[in-house]
């Protein structure tokens, strides 16, 4: 006679494979979805939207920290998450009401300029302000998860040993998950995530799911950065390691549309250094390199965050300056004029004055032009007023 089973049990290993196929049809949607893009910014909200989506793993909040091993931080990539319950209500009645899933979702982050969505706004900055030492050996919950690479589930009972840690002031959760990114066993991120709304507890089955889901994240997150340093290393001047002659282009292209369609003043710097054939052909082009890598750096720490420093070519510089009208940029433009003159270059001693300086041209949008090919033209003819002027000059 064949053995069968009781039928609580038959009820409950059916819901367990109702579970199980459940769990493995949002991980699949996951999984697809992240295959779709190699942006960043889009694969971390793909990956912060799946934890926190009712069509998701439902957590109410997620934030995202990725391991940056060149400047020895753990940074604050992105959070996802109501600020209040009011919100919450909000948000969550929207999506219900709109029937949206995953592939909504999405599609909303990617039409909208800045991914910014009900999900977002002042709690995803606060997120992006956390900066954490790798080499911080204080009780950091952020540092233990990176050294230790596994998953620390803490509950209202051991949440209180960590009170004082940053990731605790800003959530001020009473439970929480921290799981480990990982590609090839390297740690690359972090995954945060709670219910401080909603309150329910975070059992094994909601730590496996996402655990599996941060196996997968890691890889994404890992070719996603391997594709965006191999952009970044075609648009890169090998030499200086500013933008190349083309990147400027494209950049200056981009930049005076957002003027254009924001009505705000931009300009442009050209700066050429004088006399540097004297330079190249008394020492050779590898002492010429190395000026040009110096000048390259020095315009580059002198210059604001905002501005776009690049190689136009050869001895010339550029430099896009979003938002500056030309009364601003020819004070700057004197202050970088002024900062070549006083910095103490190698062997500049050999060129006529006895010191490396330049001349610099500078144009702006709209008055001298409202194409790139016309504001280049401004400047590069302002940059041989200064020229014919006796060099060291800024002209406009």
């Amino acid at each position: 006679m064949l053995n069968l089973l009781p039928m609580e049990e038959l009820i409950k290993l059916k819901s367990e494979l109702e579970r199980t196929k459940t769990e493995l049809g949002i991980l699949y949607e996951i999984s697809n979805a992240m295959r779709t893009t190699l942006n960043l910014d889009e694969i971390l909200y793909i990956i912060l939207t799946g934890v926190t989506a009712h069509i998701g793993l439902g957590f109410n909040r997620a934030l995202l920290f990725l391991i940056n091993q060149k400047d020895g931080l753990i940074e604050g990539k992105m959070g996802i998450g109501p600020e209040t319950g009011e919100e919450a209500n909000r948000i969550w009645s929207q999506i219900e009401g709109e029937n949206m899933d995953m592939e909504d979702l999405i599609s909303a982050y990617k039409f909208s300029n800045n991914g910014r969505n009900g999900f977002e706004g002042g709690f995803n900055k606060q997120v992006q302000h956390i900066k954490i030492s790798l080499r911080d050996k204080s009780e950091n919950l952020l540092n233990l998860v990176a050294q230790e690479g596994m998953p620390l589930h803490l509950t209202k009972e051991t949440i209180i040993n960590y009170k004082n840690t940053p990731i605790l002031q800003l959530l001020k959760s009473d439970e929480l998950v921290l799981i480990p990114l990982k590609a090839k066993d390297k740690i690359n991120g972090i995954i945060v995530a709670d219910n401080f709304i909603t309150k329910e507890p975070i059992i094994k089955d909601d730590l496996r799911m996402l655990t599996m889901l941060a196996n997968q994240a890691g890889l994404a997150i890992e070719n996603s950065q391997l594709y965006e340093k191999t952009v970044m290393l075609a648009q890169m001047d090998a030499l200086t390691e500013l933008w190349n002659h083309g990147y400027f282009q494209y950049l200056l292209l981009s930049e005076l549309e957002k003027s254009r369609a924001n009505q705000a003043p931009l300009s442009l710097i050209l700066i050429d250094i004088d006399h540097f054939k004297v330079y190249n052909d008394t020492l050779g082009h590898q002492a010429g390199d190395k000026i040009l890598k110096s000048l390259a750096s020095l315009l580059k720490d002198q210059s604001r965050k905002m501005d776009l420093v690049c190689r136009y070519g050869g001895e010339e510089f550029a430099i896009i300056l979003p938002q500056t009208d030309k009364k601003e940029t020819l004070l700057i433009a004197e202050r970088l004029r002024e900062d070549i003159e006083k910095y103490a270059f190698a062997h500049e001693d050999i060129l006529p004055d006895k010191r490396l300086t330049a001349s610099l041209g500078i144009s702006s949008f709209p008055e001298d032009g409202l194409l790139p090919a016309e504001l280049i033209s401004a400047s590069d003819k302002a940059m041989y007023r200064a020229k014919n002027k006796g060099r060291n000059t800024t002209c406009y």
